[in-house]
């Protein structure tokens, strides 16, 4: 029966139905284009959720490659920590005192080190705690002052020798070291000498002043023998230079000590590596008597590859904090960008492309394991920077969709990488947490807290200088080109840098015999506030003049004594005011080298350079003299 009520009621149904869809479609058009779905913002998180695929594995299976790194790291510092074989435990004074001394050769291979040869032999020399060595350093005949400043030194120094390349240069470090080995073989005939072990060092380098002892240690058991190599501290505005202390640091205590445990060659670091002469012998034998492969951008590596292949063994010492500080070879690396970029192009060029020219497959898959570590640096470097940009989105997206409460776009579409996205996410905490340790004992804490900022800019320098060798390697080969040795430039260590370790003058002056240890507490008890030590010793009758300065001379690595008259040069002598020469008690006697040369009787700072510096841009070459000889030089050319 037809009622008019039903119809009308299934009508105001029909019609609420109708508003409630076209509300729902209103509100799900409004929440669509608020979400930009499908538009750009969705196809973007598409585009890198896929992309994120394989760099979350890649970034996991490298994060548990470095687990191993850290466990057999671990593993072996216990046994080192518990080991009563005289190889593995850290030797006390005495056995390092012990051991025989064998004759060691310094190997400096230089190309246009005229400002800083001088300062690294004159410190090297004078500072070392060994009584048999002698340096070599090579030099090329079109680099006029580099040869004269290596000259100057043998002045000074008997037991400095130049070796002159017979072709012009740059070529390569590794042909400057083969031409070293030829003069040094030279010299052995002429003064019917041997050296027993050979040692590798670059002109910004500062030895440990017992370097050579502990190498002389190990040398009982291995013919090569690594010394660790550690950056100088730098202020932490100098992010590339930090970048360096960061992986130095890591890969000395961690790397090198994992790769000795599980039996991996252990690398040159091209400085402070002692080869025994059996070891280059050897390597003449099997090379054509190129001890170092002359084109090769990285010989160091190649070395330390090729003496294990020899069967011979290999030696590196962990880093040991002794008096004070650690037990290495320091320097100062590339200290801005592009100079940083230029080398660690050269170092992957070197090792993780130019070197697998030089290893056959059976070579190749032997050590397999060793060359995977230190070549998959590539693709860590060119998806590094991508790593830190996918982060810096994610994070920016994720806050964006929090503060909108809406849901976060790239969560959605990577929901099946969250896995392993934490799980490579949590190994980088551990590595970097582990990282920060490791400086913070060498640097100190505030340092090293600084090292997750530096791991990102240390991606963009690695990117760069990756592209960079890519580029280079694949133009020399396609035009058939030799790779060149690329030069860095170096700077040497101030004086405040070089003397951080120094002895305390009463502990030279009673070491040295010159008072007795009772003499110095007595004298120290009785030291007025305002004079020095050495000022009151002389006031007590206790040492000399000439004693004074003898310690003086030795504490602060200077030279010692009145220069010659026929080294005195009279324009030179007036190239400061007199008034400014009295002032700081010098005297400018000579130019050499590029170098001025001054005698005083009083210790150089900062404030006698800063006043000198405006007279002369020159370096300056300081000679100390007595107080009574200075007095002889000034009424002689002052007055």
């Amino acid at each position: 029966m037809f009622d008019p009520t039903h119809i009308r009621f299934c009508f105001c149904h029909l019609r609420h139905k109708q508003v409630a869809a076209i509300s729902t479609r209103n509100k799900y058009e409004k929440t669509r284009r608020f979400r930009h779905y499908p538009t750009t913002d969705a196809k973007l998180d598409h585009w890198v959720a896929l992309l994120l695929t394989p760099l979350a594995f890649w970034i996991l299976l490298s994060g548990l490659d470095d687990c191993v790194i850290d466990v057999a790291a671990a593993l072996a510092w216990l046994r080192n920590h518990f080991s009563s074989h005289p190889d593995r435990k850290t030797p006390t004074d005495a056995e390092l005192a012990g051991a025989p001394a064998i004759h060691m050769a310094v190997f400096v291979a230089v190309w246009k080190e005229s400002r800083v040869i001088q300062k690294m032999i004159d410190n090297n020399v004078t500072r070392l705690q060994y009584p048999r060595f002698d340096f070599f350093v090579g030099a090329y005949p079109n680099d006029g002052p580099t040869l004269t400043a290596i000259r100057e030194a043998m002045k000074r120094h008997s037991n400095v020798h130049l070796s002159v390349c017979p072709h012009d240069g740059p070529t390569s470090k590794a042909d400057c070291l083969n031409w070293i080995y030829q003069r040094m073989i030279l010299h052995e005939e002429q003064n019917n000498v041997r050296f027993d072990m050979i040692l590798t060092h670059d002109a910004e380098d500062i030895m440990d002043p017992d370097a050579l002892t502990w190498i002389n240690y190990y040398a009982q058991w291995h013919d090569m023998v690594q010394i660790p190599v550690l950056a100088l501290p730098t202020p932490l505005r100098e992010v590339a230079h930090g970048v360096y202390c960061d992986e130095f640091c890591e890969y000395q205590h961690k790397d090198m000590m994992a790769r000795a445990f599980l039996g991996g060659f252990i690398p040159s670091n091209g400085v402070g590596t002692g080869f025994s002469r059996r070891a280059l012998e050897q390597l003449a034998a099997a090379h054509n008597n190129r001890i170092f492969e002359p084109g090769c951008l990285t010989e160091d590596y190649e070395n330390g590859f090729r003496i294990a292949r020899l069967g011979l063994s290999q030696k590196f010492i962990p880093v040991n904090i002794r008096h004070g500080r650690a037990i290495a070879t320091r320097e100062y690396f590339p200290r801005s960008f592009p100079p940083a970029i230029r080398q660690r192009s050269r170092w992957i060029t070197g090792i993780g492309l130019q070197s697998w020219e030089y290893h056959d497959f059976r070579e190749t898959l032997q050590h397999l394991y060793w060359f995977w570590r230190d070549r998959k640096s590539i693709i860590n470097n060119l998806v590094g920077p991508l790593t830190n940009l996918f982060f810096v989105y994610g994070a920016i997206t994720w806050t964006w969709a929090n503060a909108t409460h809406q849901p976060w776009g790239l969560g959605h579409e990577a929901s099946w990488l969250e896995h392993a996205s934490a799980a490579g996410l949590s190994l980088q905490i551990l590595h970097t947490a582990i990282r920060i340790g490791l400086c913070q004992r060498i640097y100190g804490l505030p340092f090293a807290l600084a090292a997750p900022l530096r791991v990102v800019a240390g991606n963009w320098i690695n990117c760069v200088a990756t592209c960079k060798a890519i580029t280079t390697y694949t133009n020399a080969k396609l035009r058939g080109l030799p790779l060149r040795w690329a030069k860095t430039e170096h700077a040497y260590p101030n004086r405040t840098a070089l003397l951080s370790d120094r002895k305390r003058l009463g502990e030279i002056l009673a070491g040295g015999q010159w008072i007795s240890p009772a003499q110095l507490e007595e004298a120290i008890a009785s030291q007025p506030p305002n004079r020095r030590l050495g000022e009151h010793l002389l006031h007590l009758g206790r040492i000399t003049e000439g004693d004074l300065y003898a310690a003086l001379a030795l504490q602060n690595n200077l030279p010692l004594g009145k220069p010659e008259p026929e080294a005195v040069s009279l324009p030179v002598t007036r190239a400061l005011p007199a008034a400014m020469a009295r002032k700081w008690h010098v005297l400018p006697f000579r130019v050499a080298a590029g170098e001025l040369y001054m005698a005083g009787s009083e210790i150089p700072n900062d404030a006698m350079h800063g006043e000198i510096r405006q007279f002369s841009s020159l370096e300056i070459r300081f000679q100390l003299v007595t107080p009574t000889e200075y007095e002889e030089l000034a009424g002689q050319y002052l007055d």
